[in-house]
Order: structure tokens, then sequence, then C-alpha cells
């Protein structure tokens, strides 16, 4: 029996060492999950004898347990390198044959889509006009469409105007003559073009605590029903306005202008008039110049015009039994029986883990103790053979008996 109970511990050793050696080989491998060889005695079937008087016929191997602990997080220069920071794996479709994987490390196809290092497309949720669609599973696309212009609709003006000016007969107001008036300042705005025009603010006192402010765009007034008239109270706060949408005909054949002036911030104090802020709701339109992701999974798109809009968001997947999965290789696995089914979600939500772009999860193999792991093996394969050499040895003086 002895030669059975050697040579089984030799092939165990072996497969532990093969083991040992795939762990070594994937130290650099990005994603890639440690593995541990696990062995199980072997018994006859015998049910004879007392309790304790059986002895066994040595070791199998039952399997490799992976080790889904987190691996070390290092930066990178792509902004399509992500690494999860807890739990959490990516998911993948490859022509609908869903698999998850740790390996973030990310690139786009020509037709935008965002794959992985086989080739397989990200799954998560994707952006309509700006907006998440949450629910809906789909391959990620980063859509290179630009993004439209938007008239401006709404604009804020927030500046002081000095109570101890002079106040100015309205008759006499000419925006080409700043003798005609207290206080101007200056703003853009757009059209449905997307071209920038110049719209100008002036303000000329008519009485204590009422002022009128006159708009203009391109030096063209815009008063709409007429001058705004502003009141202030005696602690001067703003009290109202009249008159607050403005418009404006344009020549360039985009469609005319309609602003609603915001003047709830302004003030009427004793110190000198001066602009406190500015503000207005268009733009142009504008080319995708780069995008972000953040540590929920949204990534967000950066225009050459100043504006952002989310294109998407990557989803994260968990199972109840992680070592329960198959792996298929390229630091992929597939989901069983064994792990459960795939709880879907998005990143920091529920057991989920977080995101880190610029970044990749290294594999979590401890070299270390790897090769600490071999020796032991090794030791155990010596000690094995050594045992195998010793029954051939009794074998060969009882043969020599007379």
């Amino acid at each position: 029996m002895s030669f059975q109970q050697g040579l089984s511990g030799l092939n165990a050793s072996a497969k532990n060492l093969d083991v040992i050696g795939n762990n070594v080989a994937n130290a650099n491998t990005t994603g890639f999950k440690q593995g541990v060889a696990a062995f199980g005695d072997v018994y006859a079937s015998w049910f004879g004898g007392g309790a304790g008087s059986q002895i066994g016929i040595g070791t199998q191997f039952t399997g490799v347990a992976q080790q889904f602990s987190q691996g070390s997080i290092t930066t990178t220069s792509s902004p399509l390198d992500v690494a999860v920071n807890g739990q959490g794996f990516y998911r993948m479709s490859n022509n609908g044959a869903i698999s998850y994987t740790r390996d973030g490390s990310f690139s786009l196809d020509k037709n935008g889509y965002i794959v992985g290092t086989g080739g397989q497309n990200l799954t998560g949720y994707q952006a309509v006009n700006g907006a998440i669609v949450p629910g809906v599973l789909t391959n990620l696309q980063l859509s290179s469409t630009d993004i439209l212009a938007k008239a401006t609709s709404t604009a804020s003006v927030g500046a002081n105007l000095a109570s101890t000016d002079p106040i100015l007969p309205t008759s006499a107001f000419v925006a080409t003559n700043p003798g005609t008036y207290n206080y101007s300042t200056a703003s853009s705005c757009y059209d449905s073009l997307g071209k920038a025009h110049t719209v100008s603010f002036y303000f000329n006192k008519t009485a204590a605590n009422a002022w009128d402010a006159n708009v203009y765009v391109d030096g063209v007034a815009a008063n709409g029903s007429g001058v705004s008239n502003l009141s202030f109270n005696s602690s001067g706060s703003f009290l109202s306005a009249t008159n607050a949408v403005k418009t404006a005909t344009l020549s360039n054949g985009a469609a005319p202008l309609s602003i609603t002036v915001d003047y709830s911030a302004m003030t009427q104090f004793g110190s000198s008039s001066g602009i406190n802020s500015l503000s207005q709701n268009g733009y142009a339109a504008g080319q995708l110049s780069g995008y972000s992701i953040g540590d929920d999974g949204t990534i967000l798109g950066r225009y050459s015009n100043g504006q952002s809009s989310k294109l998407g968001q990557i989803a994260l997947s968990s199972f109840a039994n992680p070592q329960g999965l198959a792996p298929t290789g390229d630091s992929m696995w597939v989901e069983t029986s064994n792990s459960g089914v795939a709880l879907t979600g998005t990143p920091g939500s529920a057991s989920l883990g977080a995101l880190q772009a610029f970044a990749k999860e290294e594999s979590n193999v401890d070299l270390t103790a790897e090769l600490v792991n071999m020796i032991s093996a090794q030791r155990i394969y010596q000690a094995n053979a050594q045992s195998i050499k010793t029954e051939d040895a009794l074998m060969q003086t009882l043969v020599n008996l007379k």
C-alpha cells in the first residue's frame, strides 16, 4: 500500500507545483487572482475493525480555490484604465456571451465601443441626451457626436448700483453716450446656431431707490415690452423688476432671441457700482475633447465649448460565492450554479466597490509567499519519493530472505 500512498503524494505535490507555477507566471497579469491547491485524504471502503485502525491510502487533488482578495492598485496615464476598489466584477459581452473580469484595461474600438484586452464589450448603462438610462444593460459606446448649440433663454445679473449716484432723466438715455447712464456691464449670449453675441446692460437712476435697465444685443435695443424698472428698499436690497423678458431679431438666420433676465442679485448700497456676477444658459456647439470616469462608474464627456455631458455608466456584478466562478483564461470567469446568479448594479451601491480611473488592479499574487510555498512543495515531493524508495528497500529485503 505504501507505493500507492507515495505515488498519490507525488501526484498531489506535482499538482501543487503546477498551481504555484501558474501563480508565479501570472504575477504581472492585470486582474489575475491567485489560486491555492486543495487536497483531500483517501480511504478504502472498509467496514471491519475498530474505528481507529483504518489506514489511509494517500491523498488526492480536489481542485483550485481562487483567492479574490484585493490586488494592489497602480496608476496609469490612460483614462480608460479603471480599477475596482472593493468587490465586484466588470460585466463583459462577447456577442451576447457574458463573462466577468477584474481586468480594467479598456480601450475604444473603431466604432467607439469600450472593449477589454480580448475584444469583449464592456457593458453598463447608456446615456440618452445626457441622462443615464437605468436598468437597461448594453454595450457601452462613447458617442463622438458634437453637442448641439443652445440659445440663451435666461440670464442673471448681479451688480451693486451706487445709491449716491445722481438721478439721470430717462429721456436722455443714449447707449453710446456714457454721460446719459450711471453704470453699464456686458456679457455674451448665444443664438440657436451657436453664434456668440454681446448683450449689454445699462443702468440709470431715475429716483430714490429706483433704476431703469436698458438691454442691448450687438448694439441694438432689446427692450421687449419696454425698459425694465428696478426698485430697491431703504436697506439697498432688491425688491422687484418689470419687463424682464427681452427679445432681439437676428440677421444671421438664427431664431429670434428671447431672454428672461433675472435681476434678483442686484443691490443698491452706498459703495461704488460694480459687477458681482453674470451668467447665462446658452452655449455654442462643441466637439468631444475628452472624458473622465467617476468612482460611481459615470463616464462624463468634456466638450470644446466648456460643456460636459454624461455618456454612460459602467456596471459591476457580484456573486454570493465568487470561488464558484469558472475561469476561462484572459483573467475572465463565467457564472456557474456554484457561484450563484450575478447581482448587477452601479459601483458604490450595495456591496459593490468603487472605481478608480487612471489605474489598474495588479495580480494579488504574493511572489515571496509563492517562492516559500514552492520550497515546501519541493520538500514534500522529495519526502514522498523517499517513502517509495524506502518501501522498495523493504520489498527487496523480503525478496532476499532465504
